[in-house]
């Protein structure tokens, strides 16, 4: 009998599993008009923010720390201080995340927690507020 897995990313399938959401969150970005703000965020190639973020998931999700080893600390907010995200972008980065996690994911319990997590980390992100009306 095997164990079960003791992290989300061992829960996931490991490395392959990880990229196969990382890859889907993209096409999404992609893909979707819903997306758009968020996309224009990135350069023509989504090449390096692929590999960074399955990068950083690796680490997050408790397995090998790929994105520290290379960078150093994440300091996410930091390093996203030079994109103006507010909710809108915040919204649309989550809504391709939701979808790619709703295609990849099948364990509902290990879904709804990467989602909430994840929903926090991008409500971290944001750093403007939209004019008032």
């Amino acid at each position: 009998m095997n164990p079960s897995p003791t992290t989300p990313y061992a829960a996931l399938g490991g490395e392959p599993a990880v990229r196969r959401l990382v890859h889907r969150f993209y096409d999404l970005m992609e893909e979707l008009p819903e997306a758009q703000d968020v996309r224009r965020m990135h350069p023509p190639s989504l090449a390096h923010a692929r590999q960074s973020l399955f990068e950083f998931l690796s680490g997050w999700l408790g397995g090998p720390p790929l994105y520290v080893q290379k960078r150093g600390h994440p300091r996410l907010r930091m390093r996203h201080l030079a994109f103006a995200i507010g909710p809108r972008e915040r919204d649309q980065w989550m809504l391709c995340m939701r979808l790619a996690l709703a295609e990849e994911v099948a364990d509902e319990g290990l879904r709804h927690a990467l989602t909430e997590a994840l929903q926090q980390l991008a409500d971290h992100m944001v750093n403007v507020t939209p004019a008032a009306a």
